[in-house]
């Protein structure tokens, strides 16, 4: 039965996920956000539902499809807060969305934990709580007001330019001086492309343009955004380690549950989730104060610390011990956190709102397509099928991988820079003086 969950039922959330997020992508901005809002609330009501009523392996694959649109269609919420509220507001509405978000899941661990563990409640129960929040959710989503502008199809620039301030021909870039001398650059000097750069609509035009010419810009925006070695760095590391942060935290409960079944013992995978939780937010406030050249020391530091992942899975895979697991558990989540806070930092801090929308969905689809094909290979019962304990040691092969690779670019990276010839022009500067 376990054998059966692994390999025939969770990879339909993986391919369900990855084959709606591009259409669910562009269908949230041209219908305005608020009709996917609705679509997710929905969505959540019918995964929960058939998880309290569903029988059958069919039921539960279409349960997980449900449950696909609703991870799917999760951005039109974030991209909807930013829609209805002034560009000043979006640091401070961003860190409420990440605290609501924390402070729920926090609440919820911790709450699911103490029915189950003090009171006695059955599972069941807990999903007919979950059913009802949802259902609270998506009954408060109807009384939010509809966007009258979207980032891309109702809020274009009135020329095809392949970033607003840069104009891309011959395969180079050329900037608009005007409109950068003001940016946030990289530190990186080889990579200064203004990329945060915004050029506001035709006075008194709401723009409904070709849907062909909203094509174009975003494949242009997407050729200088990715023409950047510093983001072009990040994100790769982004795509790779949240394909592996999926399998780890889809699986990590099957894998408890094979060292310490719960019908054994009491379980405390609620309170892990929790702790692993609240630690990680605690590393994530801890970033604002690290100072560190990125551009020199980042991709070695991603190295490093993408090894201590692969050695915290591979010590949950290979320990028998329950308490061990949840250890690892935690470890592995907190690392991930502080250094995907960092990732995603290092790729906003010089994109504007547009291209942000549209490199993380690029970064998430890649990362959603890396997994489909580890599931595929690894989980699915078409592939090899594997049991729970040969995955996971395969997951933490996947992260040594990630930490050879970048150790081996940067590296590289450092060496060139030591090694770069000095200016001819600060040489004979120093030598005059």
């Amino acid at each position: 039965m376990a054998l059966e969950v692994f390999n025939e039922i969770y990879p339909v959330w993986t391919y369900s996920y990855l084959v709606l997020l591009f259409p669910v992508f562009l269908a949230t901005d041209f219908l305005r956000y608020k009709p996917v809002v609705l679509l997710q609330g929905l969505s959540l009501i019918v995964t929960w539902f058939m998880l309290l009523y569903a029988q059958g392996l069919l039921a539960i694959q279409f349960l997980e499809f449900f449950y696909g649109i609703a991870t799917a269609t999760e951005i039109a919420y974030y991209s909807y807060i930013y829609s209805v509220v002034d560009l000043s507001m979006y640091q401070k509405v961003t860190s409420y969305c990440r605290s609501a978000t924390l402070v729920g899941f926090t609440v919820g661990s911790v709450l699911g934990q103490i029915l189950v563990s003090v009171a006695g409640w059955s599972l069941f129960s807990l999903n007919v709580i979950s059913l009802t929040c949802v259902s609270v959710a998506f009954a408060v989503a109807w009384f939010l007001p509809m966007p009258q502008k979207s980032l891309f199809f109702h809020h274009v620039p009135p020329s095809c330019q392949g970033a607003n301030g840069v104009k891309v021909h011959n395969g180079g870039i050329a900037t608009d001086t005007s409109a950068s001398n003001h940016l946030p650059q990289w530190e990186d000097v080889e990579s200064k492309i203004p990329l945060n750069t915004e050029e506001p609509p035709m006075e008194g035009q709401e723009s409904k343009p070709d849907r062909l010419l909203v094509l174009k810009v975003l494949w242009n925006d997407f050729l200088v955004c990715y023409s950047s070695r510093p983001l072009l760095c990040w994100s790769v590391w982004w795509a790779l380690s949240t394909c592996g942060y999926f399998q780890v935290v889809n699986y990590a409960q099957g894998l408890w549950e094979q060292v310490m079944p719960s019908r054994h013992a009491a379980i405390y995978n609620g309170g892990v989730e929790a702790v692993s939780t609240l630690l990680g937010a605690v590393a994530v406030f801890a970033v604002g104060y690290i100072k560190l050249s990125w551009s020199t020391w980042g991709e070695l530091t991603l190295s490093l610390f993408s090894l201590l992942i692969a050695a915290a899975v591979y010590i949950m895979d290979t320990v028998g011990n329950i308490w061990v697991c949840y250890a690892s558990y935690v470890v592995f989540r907190i690392i991930y956190m502080l250094l995907i806070t960092i990732a995603t930092f290092q790729i906003a801090a010089n994109l504007s709102m547009e291209r942000y929308a549209l490199v993380f969905g690029v970064n998430t689809f890649i990362a959603l397509a890396l997994q489909t094909l580890l599931t595929l290979i690894v989980v699915d019962a078409s592939g090899l099928g594997l049991e729970i304990t040969p995955q996971f040691f395969i997951y933490a092969g996947y992260f040594a991988l990630i930490a050879v690779v970048f150790l081996t670019n940067g590296a590289v990276n450092i060496l060139k820079k030591y090694r770069k010839p000095q200016d001819p022009e600060s040489s004979s500067q120093v030598t005059t003086s």
